[in-house]
């Protein structure tokens, strides 16, 4: 990818960000859990609640990495550090978050956490000093591709994902990824309203998309399709958005508030129907270099 492309697509990625989350971390405060996790969780049956089964969430992308044993680690796509939180806590010593949202990146900043820095910055800009020992990435994927990708162009892009991932890993280390991703729905067939009005310039990749930047780079170790979780997670939302609808109006306006309540429906509704999946992925790189396209090591 030419430095003219990576920088139209990072700035194209950051301007699709910022209309998203920057309507407030006061109207997100609203419905998310305390942690402000704006991402799948993992419930344990229909009847847990919505922090417990974000909490646990987090720890299975940490024991993915064996955080327990880290001493550096990058979160692409952290959010409002929630799972820089729980890192900090079990006392990784060095921290890195990567976000493209301003709001977010202050309240990081604001919760003062040991070893950790934020920056604003996409991935495709962000040049570590040192590597890492593991490297989690969860709801970001979703927006690294356009919808005027070919699949070409996507794996492509996933692929260079992967490869700076892999420079970025200690040997030994590794990824764990979660995305939302096209399943029984092809990207035809998507939402436009989604597309349009929740996340512009964003494209869901594919299972195979993504087994194949991946290939020869990393070793898959585990793949998860927890899709009902997210049906789970969006319906939670979705209530507690109800519930406090009178404080988020006043907040956000009607309209917002609308479009967030439709999204919510539509996406538990996607969900449950098998249109989209919830991807949990585990990868180690190789460690005896990668393939090239004539199939040898290098």
């Amino acid at each position: 990818m030419s430095a003219t492309a990576a920088a139209a697509r990072a700035e194209s990625a950051a301007a699709a960000v910022r209309h998203h989350y920057d309507v407030g971390n006061e109207f997100y405060a609203l419905w998310l859990d305390p942690s402000l996790t704006y991402s799948c969780a993992m419930p344990s049956g229909p009847a847990d609640t919505l922090a417990a089964a974000q909490q646990r969430k987090l720890s299975y992308h940490l024991d993915a990495v064996r955080a327990h044993d880290a001493t550096a680690l990058l979160d692409i796509g952290c959010g409002w550090g929630a799972l820089l939180a729980v890192a900090a806590s079990e006392g990784v010593g060095r921290l890195t978050g990567l976000t493209l949202a301003e709001e977010q990146a202050a309240h990081v900043r604001a919760l003062d956490l040991p070893g950790t820095e934020v920056a604003v910055r996409n991935w495709l800009h962000y040049e570590p000093e040192h590597r890492v020992d593991g490297i989690v990435s969860i709801g970001a994927f979703e927006h690294f591709a356009t919808p005027e990708d070919t699949p070409a162009e996507k794996i492509a892009v996933y692929r260079a994902f992967f490869e700076r991932c892999r420079s970025w890993l200690h040997p030994g280390g590794a990824l764990s990824l979660q995305t939302i991703a096209y399943a029984n729905m092809t990207r035809d067939r998507a939402s436009t309203f989604i597309q349009r009005d929740i996340f512009p310039d964003a494209d869901l990749p594919t299972l195979a998309e993504i087994a194949a930047a991946a290939d020869g780079l990393f070793e898959v170790r585990t793949v998860r399709n927890d899709r009902l979780d997210y049906a789970w997670t969006c319906e939670q939302w979705a209530a507690r958005l109800k519930a406090r609808r009178a404080e988020a109006v006043a907040l956000a306006g009607p309209e917002l508030t609308e479009r967030y309540e439709r999204y919510l429906r539509l996406s538990a509704l996607g969900f449950r129907m098998g249109k989209i999946g919830l991807l949990r992925i585990v990868l180690e790189p190789y460690r005896s270099g990668h393939f090239t396209g004539g199939g040898a090591r290098r």
